[in-house]
């Protein structure tokens, strides 16, 4: 990389950093003259970045608001933490679902691969909008130590602070897990992780801000079957305080071609889980196969069916139906 773009970068990431800079210990910082400073400034001012003189004793440098978005610097951890947030803004329900997915889009594209490949290994899995003033405070780096363990099948061990009574130092008890993680989850704003627990013989769903994991992971694992075969009826099951959740007559599988950050918060009781930037797999349930194939054909995309066969005949069914009501001249 050229020395001045080089520095150019060095100088954006420092105004980013802090909002007022004295010119001097920006100079300083950077290891040039004051003039070089001023010159460089006006570089960035001339690629579209509002940095603003600040009067004072000495003079300095302020990254203002302007009035279009210039490209932006992040380090690693602040680009990982942006592509979580992104992937998240998908179950929030709150109508950015298609400008996150683009935008998730856009950030992993100029990723480097080291990250891309920490983004790539966060599956998530969507079960239901975000309720109205759920705030969650999963860190970034304990959703990806989650994601990568469900990708790579190995077991885990964590640290989890359960809900109930507090213990002798004023708060719950941490407890040490170990688990097979099958699957990472947002529903209602939180995340979740859905494991086996090796101790207890049983499916568990745990908080992802309630857990610290403890590398490295375990050895791997051939994933099982939740209860059902569906992650979104067995999470939102035991929501409800049951180990399964109501069974629809009719419930079939389809592929998508619209990402699943669009389609989660519009089946808050289907799994919408990801494949790629514009392809999910969605699978939900209805009280007929012509209304579950009717529900899928409202996301007006292209859809291939998985099954089973009488979803299929279904399609065919509303597709002769749609075509005579084409055709129909519209008088009674």
């Amino acid at each position: 990389m050229p020395k001045t773009s080089a520095r150019l970068l060095s100088l954006l990431s420092l105004l980013q950093a802090r909002r007022d800079w004295p010119g001097p210990l920006l100079a300083e910082r950077l290891g040039i003259s004051p003039r070089t400073l001023r010159r460089d400034v006006d570089r960035l001012r001339e690629l579209g970045y509002p940095v603003v003189a600040v009067k004072g004793p000495d003079g300095g440098y302020r990254l203002d608001a302007g009035t279009r978005m210039p490209p932006l610097l992040f380090d690693d951890e602040q680009a990982v933490a942006l592509a979580v947030a992104l992937r998240a803004a998908g179950a929030t329900g709150a109508g950015i679902e298609d400008a996150a997915a683009r935008a998730l889009a856009t950030v992993r594209q100029v990723m480097p691969a080291r990250l891309r490949h920490r983004i790539d290994a966060l599956d998530v899995t969507a079960v239901g909008p975000s309720a109205a003033g759920t705030r969650d405070e999963a860190d970034g780096d304990v959703l990806m130590a989650l994601g990568a363990a469900v990708r790579a099948h190995e077991e885990l061990r964590f640290d989890h602070v359960p809900s109930g009574p507090p213990g002798t130092g004023g708060g719950p008890v941490p407890a040490t897990r170990r688990v097979q993680p099958h699957h990472l989850v947002t529903r209602g704003g939180r995340w979740y992780l859905v494991a086996w627990d090796l101790d207890r013989d049983d499916w568990r769903v745990f908080r992802a801000d309630r857990v610290t994991p403890r590398l490295p992971t375990g050895p791997r694992f051939t994933p099982r079957d939740v209860p059902g075969k569906d992650v979104a009826a067995f999470v939102t099951g035991r929501f409800r305080g049951s180990g399964h959740s109501a069974e629809w007559p009719c419930r079939g599988e389809v592929v998508l071609r619209r990402p699943a950050a669009s389609v989660a918060p519009h089946v808050p009781e289907a799994t919408v889980e990801e494949l790629g930037p514009d392809r999910c797999r969605l699978t939900l349930g209805s009280w007929s196969w012509p209304s579950l194939a009717a529900a899928v054909g409202a996301f007006d995309c292209d859809v291939e069916v998985v099954g089973p066969p009488a979803l299929r005949e279904a399609f065919a069914h509303l597709a002769r139906r749609f075509a005579d009501a084409a055709r129909s001249t519209g008088n009674a």
